[in-house]
């Protein structure tokens, strides 16, 4: 069974300051270890890439780069689904949720991906089953 990963998670996976890092990593570390195949979209790169070549630098993008995104299968985001998420986006009216967000909930859906390495409150709220936690 795949288990969607988010910025949230990767974000507090490699940076050792953060104060989930610990969290994120144990809960890393079972996911590999139990199998579970590990889901990402491009969108979710691009913005976990742009957070920590701004608030880190580059040798954290290079860990990204080198260390975890192998260990994922990427969804690259086509036409098809860059407009399908914005029309959700809209339709719940809630901005707090980005377009990064409904993209991820899109393939989720899409895939029947029920379950996501995730910090961020929002997947949870949408539903979903959140590692570490829920």
């Amino acid at each position: 069974m795949s288990v969607f990963v988010d910025t949230s998670a990767l974000y507090a996976l490699l940076v050792r300051t953060d104060e989930d890092h610990a969290e994120a990593a144990r809960a890393f570390r079972r996911l590999l270890d139990r199998g579970r195949s590990l889901v990402s979209t491009s969108y979710v790169l691009l913005e976990t890439t742009a957070l920590l070549q701004h608030r880190i630098g580059l040798a954290a993008v290079r860990d990204l780069d080198a260390r975890i995104v192998p260990l994922l299968r990427i969804y690259w985001i086509g036409e098809d689904l860059h407009r399908r998420a914005p029309e959700r986006l809209l339709q719940s009216d809630r901005r707090q949720l980005s377009l990064v967000d409904w993209v991820s909930f899109t393939v989720m859906d899409g895939e029947g991906i029920r379950e996501a390495f995730a910090l961020d409150p929002d997947f949870e709220a949408q539903g979903y089953r959140v590692v570490p936690g829920g």
